[in-house]
């Protein structure tokens, strides 16, 4: 270890394009590389990340470690000896699930003294067995950590509890983002609309994992009665995931094959938001959406799940409807709100205010782990 760059070390799973990854990256590049880095460590059996290349081009390091659920113990071991071996005092664990900060005691194990528990999100997925670990253990987090972060108020009290947060020993630190370059840009739209074929067309958009607290089955729903109302819609969706071929089979079923774009995982995230016209985001759950803070930066109007936090509203143009209404009602809301829409509009300042410059942001993360 070079003695003069203070390194944190982060685990995950992996490092694909998701929101806690996504988050980490944009953090990750605002810092002064001479001073310092960010380390990975993740247990995806050795499948190259989407960020990995990034991660070692900027001089990060990525451990592997074994997978948690399938060798829990080893998994342990592991973290411990990664930490132990290069000597990291300060590690961040980014997870929902309460077991997670097992991670964090392994790493206390190793030698690590700054233990950072995130908390990415306001609920859990997977099965009964999950949820009941999640409940079981979830006193877990309240004591391992020696740093607690949230994204947002909800997922703050979903992983540390309502008392933590009112007592203010949860850190809220918002999912930031470089503004310069989420900026509108008429240009950008205009060709990308080209690229993808659809310059006449109403664009809605979703980006996300193909997975079940994203609930894109319903989102299909409402697009279905969208084309019902405006024939010449189109919805673009972006993203991989494990459902995506049971949305697929249910897009052939509505017969809409032609009227739905698969983009796969995209590096140019912004140009896809200025080239869409809505932004459809009907999630189960959600900690702090990082696309719906990102959408908003491009003057894109959303309409979201009211599942999610009120926070995520930081211009005015997000705006929530419950996922137990039709879906008919959902796409004549899409229709009212997609009307007249001023995508000229600079919207820097309520960022900066809110707290969701990168570059304001960055120093708060810098003081809480590093100094």
């Amino acid at each position: 270890m070079n003695d003069e760059i203070k390194r944190l070390l982060c685990i995950l799973s992996s490092m694909d394009a998701g929101g806690a990854e996504t988050f980490l990256m944009k953090v990750y590049r605002a810092f002064d590389k001479q001073k310092y880095q960010m380390d990975f460590c993740v247990s995806n059996s050795g499948a190259e990340g989407f960020y990995d290349k990034e991660i070692l081009s900027m001089g990060g390091k990525i451990h592997r470690s074994v997978t948690k659920t399938k060798k829990p113990i080893r998994s342990f071991i592991s973290i411990m000896n990664i930490v132990k071996k290069n000597k990291y005092d300060r590690v961040l664990r980014v997870s929902q699930h309460s077991l997670s900060s097992l991670d964090l005691l392994a790493a206390k194990l190793g030698g690590a003294r700054r233990l950072i528990y995130r908390s990415s999100n306001s609920n859990i997925a997977g099965g009964k067995i999950n949820r009941l670990l999640h409940w079981l253990f979830k006193w877990l987090p309240k004591f391992v950590p020696t740093i607690k972060m949230a994204p947002s108020t909800e997922a703050a009290e979903f992983v540390f509890g309502k008392r933590d947060v009112r007592k203010g020993k949860v850190v809220i630190f918002k999912n930031a983002i470089a503004l310069d370059h989420f900026l509108f840009n008429q240009s950008i739209r205009t060709q990308t609309r080209k690229e993808f074929k659809i310059q006449n067309k109403l664009v809605l958009g979703h980006i996300g994992r193909f997975s079940y607290q994203k609930n894109h089955k319903f989102l299909i729903d409402i697009f279905n009665e969208v084309c019902k109302i405006h024939p010449d819609a189109v919805l673009m969706l972006v993203g991989k995931g494990e459902l995506e071929e049971d949305i697929k089979r249910q897009i052939k079923n509505y017969g809409l094959i032609d009227k739905v774009i698969f983009t796969g995982i995209r590096s140019d995230v912004a140009n896809l938001l200025m080239a869409m016209d809505l932004f459809v985001f009907p999630s189960f759950f959600e900690g702090m959406p990082n696309v719906v803070i990102e959408a908003q930066a491009t003057g894109l109007p959303c309409l979201i799940s009211n599942q999610i936090t009120r926070e995520a509203n930081i211009t005015g143009l997000v705006n929530y409807l419950s996922i137990t209404e039709h879906p008919k009602l959902w796409a004549e809301k899409i229709i009212i709100l997609s009307k007249n829409v001023n995508r000229n509009i600079d919207y820097s300042q309520q960022f900066q205010k809110n707290g969701y410059d990168i570059n304001l942001e960055i120093e708060k993360f810098i003081k809480l782990i590093f100094e």
